[in-house]
C-alpha cells in the first residue's frame, strides 16, 4: 500500500477576530509555531485552530490556500463554515 504525506489547508482565529490561512505538511507543529510566536504574519496576537481541510496532493493544498488568500468569496464561505467554531473557540461573534 502506498503511503501519503498528507497537506493541510487551515484557518486560525485570533481573539481579537483576525484570521490567517496557511498551509503545511506538520499540521500540529504549525500551529504550536503559530501559538509560540515563531511565524512573523502571527507573532503579536494568540491564535486559534478552528478549521483545516486535509489533501493527498501538496498542489492541491497549495493551490486552495491561494484561493482562500485571493478570493474574497472563497474566504467569505470558509468563514460562514467555520463560524461556529470560531465563536466556541474564540467566543467571536
Amino acid at each position: 500500500m502506498k503511503e501519503y504525506v498528507v497537506n493541510y489547508v487551515y484557518l486560525l482565529v485570533s481573539e481579537e477576530g483576525e484570521t490567517y490561512v496557511g498551509c503545511t505538511s506538520d499540521l500540529r507543529r504549525r500551529v504550536s509555531e503559530h501559538k509560540q510566536g515563531h511565524s512573523r504574519s502571527t507573532k503579536k496576537r494568540q491564535w486559534h485552530l478552528v478549521y483545516y481541510e486535509a489533501y493527498l496532493c501538496k498542489e492541491d493544498a497549495t493551490k486552495r490556500e491561494w484561493r482562500l488568500k485571493q478570493d474574497g468569496r472563497a474566504k467569505r464561505w470558509l468563514l460562514q463554515r467555520a463560524e461556529k467554531s470560531m465563536q466556541q473557540v474564540c467566543g467571536l461573534k
